[in-house]
Order: C-alpha cells, then structure tokens, then sequence
C-alpha cells in the first residue's frame, strides 16, 4: 500500500476552497480557470478563499450556505486544485449532486476542518511466484461474482474453487513461467499509484494513495485497515478498469461496501467511486495515440487491421445481471475510433473477447476463433489491442504475446503487432489524477449513521413533556371502556 500527502489550494466552482502553494499566485478556479474575483461575484454560497498562504495540509472551508445546512449537505466540498479542462467522469456511487455546491460571494468561514485525502486504486492482482498461483486460482474462483452459483449450491462455492485451483494451477504456472516466474501487476500498479501521486501534487492536491489487489496481496481488505489507521477523512475509490464490469469493479466494490457497512468510522467517510472512466476524453486519445505509434511499425501501415480484444464476461452476466459491460465496451471501440478517424487514421477494425473459462458461454466473437477466421480471409497485418487492460499482465505478456500471437501466424497472417497496455503514459496517468480531482466534490458516506435511541436529545424540558404526554395518554388508555371490561373479566 502506498500513501501520498498535501498541496497548492484554490477555489473551485462547487464551493471548494484550497490553499496555494508557495509556486502558485494565482487563485484559479478548477472549473473555469477563473480568479477568485471571479468566483465572489457567481451566486449563492458563503465561502472563503486565501489565496495567499500555503500549507501542508489540504484545508476545507465549510461554506455558511443555510439551505445547504438545512437540507444536510455538507457546506462546501474538498479543496482542490485547478485541473484545465475537464473531461468526462464514469457514473459515481455514493454521490452527491454537485450542484448543491453552486459558488457564490466569498466571505470569512464559520469554521475550518482538516481534510485528509486518499485515493484507493483497485485491481485485480496476481501472483508473484510460482506458488502463489494455485492460492490465487482459488481466490478468484472463491468470488461469487467470477463463479456465480444458484443461492442453493453457494455452500459449494469454495469446495469448486479449490478443485478448479488445483486441476489449473499445473497449466497457470507455465504460463508464469514463461514471463519470468510471476505477475508484474503488483509492481506496475505501485509504479501508476506513485505516479498518480505525483500528478495530485503537481495540481496542488495531498493525498494518501492506496493500492488494494482483489485477489492477492495487498488486499482491498487490507487498504481498507490502513486507510481507517490514517484517519482518512475523504476517500476516492479508482479502479484500474476502464470498463465497469460485475467481475472486476463490481466485485471490488462489494468487498467495500461490506468492510464499510460494519465499520462505525468507515460508514460515514465520505467516498466517490469511478465506477467506470473508458470514455474519458484523454483516456480515448491516450489509447488512439499507442496505436497511431504502432501502426507506423508495419510496411504498410493502412493495410492492417486494428484487433481489439477485451477479457470476455459469461453472457449470462449481461443478459441476466444486466452487466453494462458489453455496451461499455463497444462505445469504447466506437470513440477510439472516431478519435483515429479525426486523425485520418481509417484502418479497418473488430472486436473479440478473449480469457473464456468453463463450460458456461461467453461473450463472443472469441479472440481465437476470430484470428483464424481473419487468416481465411487474407488478413496479413493485424495490429493488436489490450483495450480492457491498463497494466500488463498474464493476459497480455503470455495469452496475447504467446498464444494469441501463434495462432495468428499458424491462420496465415504474416505481419503480428502489439500495442502495450497504458501504464505510465504520461496522459493517462495525468487524467486518472483529473478524474480523482473531478470525483472529489461528490464524495458522500456509503452508509450515514441512523439515530438511535442514544442519539435521542436529553434536553430536561422535551424529557418532561413527552413523560407527561405519554402518562396521560397511557391513563386514558387504561380506563377507557374496554380496558377496564378486559380487567374485570381477566380477574373474575
């Protein structure tokens, strides 16, 4: 797990107000890139700026705004720092409508709180030696949302995830194997946490950055522990899946809303979770921008086809579950390409999904299926595309480098090419920090705390009346007719 700290701070247009740092002047909003004279004439929000001290810590100024205190929301959100222009954001769980953070005159605020920021990213993660395989195997096919079982047969859920475990674990290993003895996933996502970081910071924004893995180490369930150790007060839920799926971030999410559900402090932190972030305008020319570079690795660059192949989902997930996966995905290709057109980049394209398990259906077209198809056909130059992984992994650097890459060459296309997975390219990491930024005003607590009867007001006076109350009613009650005809019958 990896943790971040503190920045320049301005004012924003949802009422946010954060500090400069001692490099920048100029208090600019991260909406608009206004100065805060701008912001003091806009509407109907009591807030306060200082737009000339710096600090180590991010400072949140709670707006005086009645109708926002009346209505329960908080008076002004997180203090960040301005980000240029905004792109757009993946639907948000546990949000709030950032229209109740409308800007207005800026006076001294009532009051001022510490705000302790973190970002948890999430992913899947993998093993990091050959022995770790067959426990990772088990912990994957352990998840009710991998292997999703009739409510009558969950008691069989860990018994089959440790058959499966053993019977592919001997296959697993040699696929490790071949890309040197275990996952890279652990060290690249610790690499695209720091970097992150480094983005927060150069935007002005401390933060606490989190790495929590599904499947193995570390944790989610272990991110969680040392985010409540750190008192974090403001927490931005980033999974490293471009795409929302009930597998991947739907899977994560529940083990959140669980560890935050039993939780006292984590139920009433304050969280935004990106739940998908694949038609970010920087993401999607990130992605056309890998490939424009390496379609100019062929003879003839025009004459290959872009294959984008994405890890495939049962169907029934889809079609029963409603998994927007499917959908997301498509309109994923489609502003990539539209992106690539812009650029007069007009290469013939298709879609397929690979890493099936089971016997149950997937969705299709099937990447292996496909490649001999395109052979077939005379496809010669096929130019691949990991489009649902930002990291590399066993998925590329084995099943795509290896095995997809050999299939393609035995179905009779001559020319193999493979665009590498984001990583650390300088714009995506640059808008993943934007999205955190972008997420961090409608962060709200995943579970508010209910009153109960300890939370009851002990003022003497409401006390008296309401015994009062509650004794006359309670002597009427008892000698009203039919009472008082129950009595005597219960004694005779």
């Amino acid at each position: 797990m990896m943790q971040v700290g503190a920045a320049p701070c301005n004012v924003d247009r949802f009422g946010v107000v954060f500090r400069p740092s001692p490099h920048h002047t100029d208090c600019v909003t991260f909406a608009a890139n206004k100065l805060c004279s701008d912001i003091r004439n806009s509407g109907s929000v009591d807030c306060h700026s200082n737009c000339n001290r710096s600090t180590s810590q991010v400072s949140l100024f709670l707006c005086s705004d009645s109708t926002n205190r009346r209505n329960g929301l908080l008076g002004g959100p997180l203090c960040v720092n301005p980000s240029g222009r905004r792109n757009l954001v993946g639907p948000a769980s546990y949000s709030v409508e950032t229209s109740a953070y409308d800007v207005a005159a800026l006076e001294p605020p009532t009051h001022v709180a510490e705000e302790k920021v973190g970002v948890l990213l999430l992913n899947l993660g993998g093993p990091e030696t050959l022995n770790d395989v067959q426990p990772f195997l088990f912990n994957l096919f352990a998840d009710p949302d991998i292997i999703r079982l009739p409510r009558l047969f969950r008691f069989l859920q860990r018994p089959l995830a440790k058959l499966i475990s053993v019977l592919r674990a001997p296959k697993s290993k040699e696929g490790y194997a071949a890309i040197g003895g275990g996952s890279p996933l652990r060290k690249i996502t610790n690499d695209q946490a720091l970097a992150i970081k480094k983005a927060l910071e150069t935007k002005g924004l401390s933060s606490n950055v989190y790495v929590g893995m599904r499947y193995w180490y570390p944790f989610t369930e272990e991110a969680i522990q040392q985010i409540k150790r750190d008192r974090i007060t403001r927490l931005v839920v980033l999974p490293l899946y471009p795409q929302f799926s009930i597998s991947t971030t739907g899977s994560s999410v529940r083990v959140l809303e669980q560890a935050f559900r039993e939780d006292a402090y984590l139920s009433t932190l304050p969280v935004s979770i990106i739940n998908s972030w694949y038609q970010r305008e920087a993401y999607i020319k990130s992605m056309a921008d890998l490939i424009e570079k390496e379609l100019q690795s062929f003879s003839e660059p025009k004459e290959a086809m872009i294959f984008f192949s994405a890890h495939g989902v049962p169907v029934s997930y889809v079609e029963d579950a409603g998994d927007p996966y499917r959908d997301q995905m498509e309109e994923c290709i489609f502003l990539i390409i539209q992106e690539l057109k812009a650029r007069g980049v007009s290469n013939e394209h298709t879609l397929a999904y690979q890493s099936r398990v089971g016997p149950v259906q997937w969705l299709k077209p099937y990447t292996d299926e496909v490649l001999v198809e395109l052979g077939k056909k005379g496809v010669r130059s096929l130019l691949a595309v990991p489009v649902s992984f930002v990291s590399e992994h066993i998925e590329t650097l084995e099943e795509i480098d290896m095995e997809y890459k050999e299939l393609a060459l035995e179905s009779g296309i001559k020319n193999w090419a493979r665009v590498p997975a984001l990583g650390l390219t300088p714009s995506f990491i640059t808008d993943l920090a934007d999205a955190v930024i972008e997420a961090l005003p409608s962060a709200k607590a995943m579970y508010p705390r209910i009153s109960t009867s300890e939370d009851v007001d002990h003022d003497p006076v409401k006390y008296f009346i309401k015994l009062f109350f509650g004794s006359f009613l309670a002597f009427i009650l008892f000698l009203s007719p039919k009472m008082i005809m129950a009595f005597r019958n219960h004694v005779i």
